[in-house]
């Protein structure tokens, strides 16, 4: 068993956290400050390629794995840039799978140069104010009309950087869910623009992350030619299906960055903040905490790379990517709360960083699935519990 990184994997991780770098404490908090998105960044980010780590070569990507994926975004979420740097390229890296799977290789030359590129920014519409995590619920509907085209109507919820996105993945029933034999039937994916003739994209004033939008989206007769169907009408949960392993490990990566990343923030507070004549890291009640910190950031990143090697390799990944998900959330959670108690009256001053990761942090615990969920499906699937939902 070798748990060290090849040379790539390593240049991947060094490379990612120079460009990083050049987007220091400053930067990040004036874009949290006034919600503007890091443009820039995301910027660099394509510039050098990174948008397209798991696209196929042919279309300009770097055909690598979901392993190299996860190192990147954790070194992303690990700098300055926490959450809101991960989040204004987290949709390029599981967002597409679905068209690089289904789809056809007109669409694959329509639509992936693009957004590799970073010449298109695209978003996220499946979750629904009414459904949830019950995606099977979804009421957004697609109806065909005589040409074979569609027009969709429906509302979309929590959907990230619609306010910039030109284009929108939408999950929707062509199909009555009382007309089909199983209620995950009935369901068609499409990667269509978000034409804001149809569509009203509307911000949610949120907890954190202010400079990497969420958005109520609602759709009005909105068309969509045929061609912008990924496969076959009907099978779309199951497409989608493909992108959820790989975001669960991602996310689980980034919770682990952020709390990484609050961690060292927390240490070095503790060595150099002197308080009755000592340093704060010279009392046990200080180092305790942050050593569990470190040792449970350090179990969940082991986790996130088997259920990534797990992914790559072909095998069952789905009880491992769920697993390093709640692992990465919980512990990141857990660092980032310990290191603004570390900083004590200062962990709440903007200046020092940590309050924006606590703030942030909290991402990685609710989504793209509750913790609770996250535990439910580890007794069924991994303890062979009745299942309880």
């Amino acid at each position: 068993m070798d748990f060290t990184l090849t040379e790539e994997q390593e240049a991947i991780r060094e490379n990612v956290a120079r460009l990083c770098s050049r987007f220091d404490d400053q930067f990040w908090l004036e874009t949290d400050r006034t919600g503007n998105f890091p443009f820039e960044f995301h910027s660099a980010m394509a510039a050098d390629g990174w948008l397209g780590i798991t696209m196929p070569e042919e279309y300009g990507g770097a055909g690598l794995g979901v392993t190299e994926a996860a190192l990147m975004m954790h070194e992303v979420a690990k700098s300055s840039g926490g959450m809101s740097a991960a989040s204004a390229i987290h949709i390029n890296i599981f967002g597409p799978h679905p068209i690089v799977v289904f789809g056809n290789d007109e669409q694959k030359n329509r639509w992936l140069p693009p957004l590799i590129k970073g010449e298109v920014k695209t978003c996220f519409g499946v979750t629904e104010p009414n459904a949830g995590l019950n995606t099977t619920a979804l009421e957004t509907r697609a109806e065909k009309t005589a040409s074979g085209d569609y027009v969709i109507n429906g509302r979309k919820i929590w959907t990230t950087t619609g306010q910039e996105a030109d284009k929108i993945m939408l999950l929707v029933r062509t199909t009555p869910k009382e007309k089909c034999k199983k209620v995950t039937d009935g369901l068609s994916l499409f990667y269509t623009d978000l034409n804001r003739e149809f569509i009203d994209v509307r911000i949610i004033d949120k907890m954190g992350r202010k400079a990497v939008d969420s958005n109520e989206v609602f759709i009005d007769n909105l068309p969509v030619p045929k061609e912008d169907l990924i496969g076959e009408e009907g099978k779309g949960f199951h497409y989608i299906l493909h992108s959820l392993n790989p975001e669960r490990v991602l996310v689980g990566m980034e919770g682990i960055g952020l709390g990484m990343n609050a961690l060292q923030r927390a240490a070095k507070y503790a060595r150099e903040r002197e308080v009755f004549g000592r340093p704060i890291g010279k009392n046990q009640a200080i180092q305790h905490p942050l050593a569990e910190n470190w040792m449970e950031l350090e179990a969940a990143y082991l986790m996130a790379m088997k259920a990534a090697a797990n992914y790559d390799a072909g095998l069952d990944s789905g009880v491992y990517a769920n697993a390093a998900k709640w692992l990465g959330g919980e512990a990141g959670f857990k660092a980032c709360t310990q290191a603004v108690m570390t900083h004590g009256g200062m962990g709440y001053a903007k200046e020092f960083v940590v309050e924006r990761l606590m703030r942030e942090v909290m991402i990685c615990r609710i989504a793209p699935v509750s913790p609770q969920l996250v535990l439910c499906y580890i007794a069924e699937k991994a303890l062979g519990m009745p299942k309880s939902y």
